[in-house]
């Protein structure tokens, strides 16, 4: 994280052929984790493009704040609830289901899991089960249940990945794992179901909550905003990458965030 050299950069491929995307006003998103950080910067943008948003968060009055300061909160979904207890996901479908179509499916909510981070020595087994199940469980499960969907609109799926999917940092092994699970998880999906687009995106360090629970010492200044993030998100999104992993450094506009 802070304060370690990112793995070297690597060029994008060539974009490849695709059908043109509908338009916004009839796309459906959804974003798990909407209410805070990276998941309520990308509604946020995704709304005032015309995007219909399906989107959850784990604190039901803190996601209804979220969508109430949006400009058109009309076009937000709101399900509270936790991504890891399939009651809730079930809760997730059917509102996708009542949308009719399902255009982007963003795999954003997740779990750090205990803070301050221990060393795998001192890791409970319970901390990483919990871990694994917000973190790829549940994405999982929602693919699979949306798959149909996804399937017939020609969808794509973002998983929301990070440098410690790639690289061993003492504390982070739980998450780190974590997000390694997921990358390949996406990587199998990318090849299992060619029609459809599948992306792993590593954020960078961002200014979020989550990130002061894991490095409070981070210094501010080096820590990207979210909303200075969304660019890359809405590139894989909208634009004609194919399926695989990237960071979002790589894909940002020049000029746009740090």
């Amino acid at each position: 994280m802070t304060g370690v050299p990112a793995p070297p950069a690597q060029s994008l491929p060539a974009p490849s052929p695709w059908a043109a995307a509908p338009p916004a006003q009839s796309r459906v998103a959804l974003v798990t984790g909407a209410s805070r950080g990276l998941g309520r910067a990308l509604t946020t943008r995704l709304v005032a493009a015309g995007w219909r948003v399906v989107g959850d968060g784990r604190d039901a009055a803190v996601l209804a704040a979220a969508v109430r300061d949006l400009d058109r909160p009309e076009l937000v979904a709101p399900v509270a609830g936790d991504v890891a207890d399939p009651r809730h996901r079930t809760d997730l479908v059917a509102a996708v289901e009542r949308l009719g179509r399902l255009d982007l499916l963003v795999a954003n909510a997740s779990a750090l899991g205990p803070t301050p981070l221990p060393p795998l020595a001192e890791l409970d087994p319970a901390d990483l089960e919990r871990v694994l199940a917000v973190n790829v469980v549940a994405p999982l499960a929602l693919v699979r249940a949306l798959l149909p969907v996804l399937r017939r609109c020609r969808g794509r799926i973002v998983t929301v990945s990070s440098d410690a999917a790639v690289e061993a940092y003492p504390g982070w092994g739980a998450y780190g794992a974590s997000k390694a699970a997921l990358d390949h998880l996406s990587a199998v999906l990318a090849v299992e179901e060619a029609d459809l687009r599948v992306y792993a995106v590593d954020p960078g360090d961002m200014a979020t909550a989550m990130h002061v629970a894991a490095v409070p010492d981070a210094d501010p200044a080096g820590l990207a905003a979210p909303d200075d993030v969304v660019p890359a998100l809405l590139r894989l999104a909208e634009g004609g990458l194919p399926s695989g992993r990237y960071r979002a450094a790589d894909l940002r506009p020049a000029g746009t965030g740090s």
